[in-house]
């Protein structure tokens, strides 16, 4: 799957909802893991550009995310990609962009860097 950079510059980034374990199996609460077995969190964000706004869910390795995130923090997001995906269940196809970033740093004063790996 072809990973396409994301410019993050002319963006003003905050917070939308707190980081959470994704979910790899919803019926079983099985967390998600990479590869590496580091467990995976979502972050959704409030992506805003001079014509318009978002709101983008992120998948981030937990080292990657910031302690103390909350809603409206102001964050930097470190190597956002984006890579297009689709699937099929029960006969219907679904499509979609899925976003992943290496880190989500708080730019609030004062706040804690991510975790050290």
């Amino acid at each position: 799957m072809r990973q396409i950079p994301v410019d993050t510059s002319a963006a003003t980034v905050m917070v939308a909802k707190a980081p959470q374990p994704k979910v790899k199996d919803r019926r079983t609460g099985e967390i998600a893991l990479d590869k590496d077995g580091v467990t995976l969190m979502t972050v959704e964000v409030m992506f805003s550009t001079p014509d318009e706004v978002e709101i983008l869910k992120l998948t981030v390795p937990q080292p990657g995310v910031s302690e103390d995130l909350t809603m409206g923090t102001p964050v930097a997001l470190t190597g956002l990609v984006a890579s297009a995906w689709e699937n099929e269940f029960n006969g219907q196809k679904r499509h979609g962009i899925a976003f992943r970033a290496v880190a989500v740093t708080s730019l609030a004063a004062g706040a804690s860097q991510p975790k050290a790996a």
